[in-house]
């Protein structure tokens, strides 16, 4: 998939189709009609309007790019008729409940759809789409909600998101309203007493259900008396396999307030509970507020969480989320590959809670962690032909999941689309004359030394990532200048090698980053400019997933000449990963990775072998390119015990043709 363009038109159609954007037509009192979806639909079209500002804020050449921009300029004057004159905007209750703010808001997402709809609007300003228009819209709702929230004792909405939303217009107005409200939002969690939340939760519970009756009958009148209009109806989910306590466990931690992360203050919160998207969203607001304020006391429960849930809560391929039902986290070590959701939002969660973790505090583990979750548990979210989608991404398959073209749910794919146009934006950034590269990702030119007098320049970044571990970064500068680089050193690299306009670059000692508490050990290593890298790594993993904490940066200061070009070359060996022994599912069974990428065997590759009982010969293991499967990938061959061919593909290119069964744990 090249074209950025048409996943964005497809998707328009889904929403158009399922009369999500026709909601904001009649709440704006363009036509007549009544809600369709989800009462959080709003945040649907928000989403897709912040993934279509950032593709246009790029500089990729399409046929269908103004086609794209008009349906984005057109759906902001869309969004500004529809909105309230104080701000608010919210189709399910200004076509339903005109009447009704703020009542149910641990259920109906109010809070969060104004968090999309801030979001869409920073994004739109940044890409100067709608002139002035964006921003003033954005202020205007936030306005609302610091004069209706600020200062009175409200509970923070169920679905956390309008604290990052309000935190990120901060940074772009300074206005410190904007800054207190989400800091207050944050210290609310967990302060109303567990009884106290159960019976609100319940209250608010039946009051959701009468209103849902309402629409439901409204919706009914409607379409009897309009029998010529389409009828559209959305398709389920993808099948997820679940236990029969799995809805009392739900039932269990919305009341206890876990599943909102309502359980406990937020200082406390250092063990990752209840609903996985919900729980990256609040680590990653808590990490924003800790940047910009220069407030780190919040910093030691941010480590412990992401330690807990990378060592105990987390699947191979950073997939979160055990609990179908929950959408969320199960106990230590509650890691069963077939009844694994990870949530394709909820990857991306972890994504930007990584990021803000990177910023934070320097360290590469968060950066590592991003890129495997993106490789490995986001990106499978997304089918080759930019137009089908995995809500959840089990990790076992036995009866056939197909992707589809959109969902009764449909929140993850302008939330993959989003994430993915803004790569470069979490790739690089630079403080002064320092140069920071987290993600290897084609791209640039990024400015250098945009702050500081002297000389200004650019950075570019190409690379064969995830199929070879090479990287070449050039720098076009003015004038000769001192810059710091820093690269990042992934877990998952054997060893690697430096070369500077081509000639070997060596290393007589370790640079580590003045952030880290080791230096890396692996710095001075040669590795050959070719080769396949077959060598499997037999060790036992330490935990369910890579060790990332073994990511560092390398340092580089030097006088840099305009034009030097470094190339950066990363072993990349097929390493066999072991489950934690308290994962009973996965005993006795390895996961096949190379590089950054997790592979799995599919049925459709390996006709007539049973792919659950199949015995793997690790010995047999080695790397091929394939040109023609799956838009050309690097897929590893081995054979079993007894002989028969085995082929293992990368995870996040499975189900892209048709109904098959995976599985990614294989028996030893």
């Amino acid at each position: 998939m090249t074209d950025h363009y048409s996943p964005l038109l497809h998707q328009w159609q889904q929403l158009e189709a399922s009369g999500c954007i026709q909601n904001f037509r009649v709440a704006a009192g363009l036509t007549e009609g009544v809600h369709r979806g989800w009462f959080f639909a709003d945040s649907d079209a928000h989403k897709w309007l912040d993934a279509a500002a950032r593709v246009l804020s790029r500089s990729d050449e399409s046929t269908l790019q103004p086609e794209v921009r008009q349906r984005a300029e057109d759906f902001l004057l869309l969004l500004s008729r529809a909105q309230a004159p104080d701000g608010y905007l919210y189709t399910y209750n200004q076509i339903h409940f005109p009447a009704s703010r703020w009542e149910n808001l641990l259920i109906e997402h109010e809070l969060y759809c104004h968090g999309h709809f801030i979001e869409a609007c920073l994004a739109c300003h940044a890409a100067s789409l709608g002139g002035d228009l964006p921003l003033a819209i954005a202020r205007r709702a936030a306005d609302l909600l610091v004069r209706d929230f600020l200062h009175t004792p409200r509970l923070p909405d169920g679905h956390e998101e309008i604290e990052i939303a309000l935190l990120r217009l901060y940074e772009v107005t300074a206005h410190a309203p904007y800054l207190d409200l989400a800091a207050s939002l944050l210290d609310r969690r967990g302060r109303l007493g567990r009884l106290a939340l159960a019976l609100e939760l319940l209250r608010q519970n039946r009051r959701v259900e009468r209103r849902r009756r309402l629409v439901e009958a409204a919706r009914r009148a409607w379409d009897e008396a309009h029998p010529e209009a389409a009828r559209y109806v959305l398709p389920p989910g993808n099948f997820a396999r679940s236990s029969r306590l799995d809805d009392l466990r739900w039932k269990l931690s919305a009341l206890s307030g876990q599943y909102f992360q309502m359980h406990a203050p937020l200082a406390r919160q250092t063990v990752p509970v209840g609903h996985a998207v919900r729980f990256g969203y609040l680590m990653t607001a808590a990490a924003l507020r800790a940047r910009l304020t220069g407030d780190r006391s919040l910093l030691p429960t941010l480590e412990q969480a992401w330690q807990r849930m990378t060592t105990r809560r987390m699947y191979v391929t950073g997939g979160l989320g055990a609990l179908p039902a929950l959408e969320g986290f199960g106990r230590d070590d509650e890691l069963d590959p077939e009844r694994a959701y990870a949530e394709t939002c909820a990857a991306l969660a972890s994504l930007f809670w990584n990021w803000e973790m990177t910023l934070l505090t320097g360290k590469a583990k968060y950066a590592d962690l991003f890129e495997w979750q993106w490789y490995n548990a986001a990106r499978p979210g997304l089918g080759l032909d930019g137009a089908t989608y995995l809500y959840n991404n089990p990790l076992l398959v036995r009866r056939g999941v197909t992707r589809r073209p959109w969902y009764a749910v449909p929140c993850c794919p302008s939330n993959l689309l989003r994430t993915q146009a803004w790569l470069e934006r979490y790739a690089v950034h630079t403080q002064g004359s320092e140069i920071w590269v987290h993600q290897y990702v084609d791209g640039g030119p990024w400015t250098i030394d945009r702050q500081n007098p002297g000389p200004t320049g650019q950075l570019s970044i190409s690379h064969r990532l995830p199929w070879e571990g090479r990287v070449r970064l050039r720098l076009d500068l003015p004038a000769p200048a001192d810059l710091t680089l820093r690269l990042r050193l992934p877990s998952w690299a054997a060893r690697f090698s430096l070369a500077l306009n081509g000639r070997p670059l060596s290393l007589e000692t370790p640079q580590p980053s003045n952030v880290q508490t080791s230096p890396p050990s692996n710095v001075s290593l040669p590795l050959p400019p070719t080769g396949d890298y077959q060598t499997p790594d037999y060790s036992t993993a330490a935990s369910l997933t890579p060790d990332y904490s073994t990511a560092d940066y390398l340092t580089l200061s030097r006088p840099w000449q305009p034009g030097d070009t470094l190339d950066l070359t990363f072993a990349t060996p097929i390493r066999l990963l072991r489950a934690r022994p308290r994962v009973r599912s996965c005993r006795g069974k390895v996961a096949v990775t190379r590089g950054p990428l997790v592979y799995c065997l599919e049925s459709v590759d390996n006709p007539g072998v049973d792919i659950f009982r199949v015995r793997l010969d690790p010995s047999t293991l080695k790397t091929a390119f394939s040109p023609s499967l799956l838009g050309g990938t690097q897929v590893i061959t081995a054979r079993s015990r007894d002989g028969r061919p085995l082929t293992f593909i990368p995870y996040f290119l499975w189900a892209n043709r048709g109904e098959s069964q995976m599985t990614v744990w294989v028996k030893t």
